[in-house]
């Protein structure tokens, strides 16, 4: 029990202050517009409904009870203001709008115009009718049909209540990579979402689910040093980290957060073959890396070392078949040896300090 609490509190990664400032770091510049639009109730749910907006898995489900999705109605019903939505405009799906932030909104008014809440459940459907409401409220109880027959005005005024939309695009870069710094700063409610929580939402798809896959090895889980899956994934993070590395160092440049952003981006619909290929490649190296160097094997001072993790994890996998017999007593030497440190406990996401510490390693534990 006492293990678990120990493993539950303690920081997973090691704090350098290279990787905190690179996860902070601002974007860089987007030439981008930003213009409102007011969508009438009944508009809105007729674009959602023919594909015109669209939901990424920016949340990645829907998380409002029954009760909040019916105080919003009330709010329009009653003439409230409720807070805008954002939609971002993606050229490249015919001018589609993606929700960036609004999507407990959106999908409770879509949710009451079909008269359902929710998700089909087993078959089955939760009928929608205004629930939390005073019981005296003249909408207790009901659903958007019986609206209709029950007061036609405010069922007509329903129909034509206006949710203001503030529509992104982006003019450059030409692509959608905005979005990321986007939802990032909108982010701004509660425990704000970091790394890989954003791209877990943003770049959702079969690369991303093999990610999670990857990160519940049992052999991965002891040398990360936990059993338990990190809640904000940075675990998940540093395979990403080694698949880019390890494809990409030639292509890399600061800062870290965004070169894995690009990466998962080009990834994120990777064909079976090709998933094949990245789950059998992290498997094997991380098999040997833990036969040879046992558990917890990059936590050189407090939590893994994120930079000592990525160069020597490229390392192993560039030489899977070349494993010496010494290659734990060499490991020893290379966490030891100054100028391998240094480029692993400073400037750490440098481009010249990256590529360095990689060949480093390799040079010295399989040279």
């Amino acid at each position: 029990m006492n293990e678990q609490i120990h493993e539950i509190e303690e920081q997973p990664l090691e704090q350098i202050q290279s990787e905190v400032d690179d996860q902070e770091s601002s974007p860089i510049t987007y030439e981008i517009v930003t213009y409102p639009a007011d969508f009438t109730l009944e508009g809105l749910v007729n674009k959602y409904k023919k594909g015109g907006i669209e939901i990424r898995g920016f949340q990645r489900k829907f998380v409002w009870n029954i009760k909040q999705s019916s105080r919003l109605i009330e709010s329009f019903l009653l003439g409230l203001p409720v807070p805008a939505i954002f939609l971002f405009t993606d050229p490249k799906t015919k001018n589609k709008q993606i929700v960036v932030d609004g999507q407990q909104r959106l999908m409770s008014i879509v949710y009451y115009f079909e008269g359902f809440f929710g998700e089909e459940q087993k078959g089955q459907r939760t009928v929608f009718t205004l629930q939390g409401l005073n019981e005296k409220s003249p909408y207790f109880e009901k659903s958007y049909s019986d609206l209709e027959s029950y007061d036609e005005g405010a069922f007509n005024n329903l129909n034509d209540s206006v949710l203001r939309a503030f529509v992104i695009k982006q003019l450059t870069p030409p692509d959608d990579s905005s979005m990321y710094n986007i939802f990032e700063r909108l982010n701004t409610g509660g425990t704000q979402l970091v790394g890989q929580e954003i791209r877990n939402c943003i770049y959702h798809g079969e690369f991303n689910n093999l990610l999670i896959r990857l990160n519940k090895l049992s052999k991965w889980r002891e040398i990360f040093g936990t059993k338990i899956e990190d809640k904000r994934q940075r675990d998940v993070e540093l395979i990403l980290r080694f698949f880019a590395l390890y494809y990409d160092k030639n292509k890399y440049g600061k800062p870290m957060k965004d070169f894995l952003s690009k990466f998962m981006k080009k990834h994120k619909d990777s064909s079976d073959q090709e998933l094949s290929i990245f789950a059998n490649l992290f498997e094997e190296t991380t098999k040997i890396i833990h036969k040879n160097l046992k558990k917890r094997p990059f936590h050189i001072r407090k939590g893994i070392n994120a930079a000592v993790f990525d160069s020597v994890y490229v390392a192993f996998a560039r030489q899977l078949n070349n494993i010496p017999d010494d290659i734990s007593d060499r490991y020893n030497t290379l966490i030891v040896y100054q100028d391998y440190l240094q480029r692993v406990t400073s400037a750490t996401t440098d481009d010249v300090v990256v590529t360095k510490r990689i060949e480093l390693a390799e040079e010295k534990l399989f040279g």
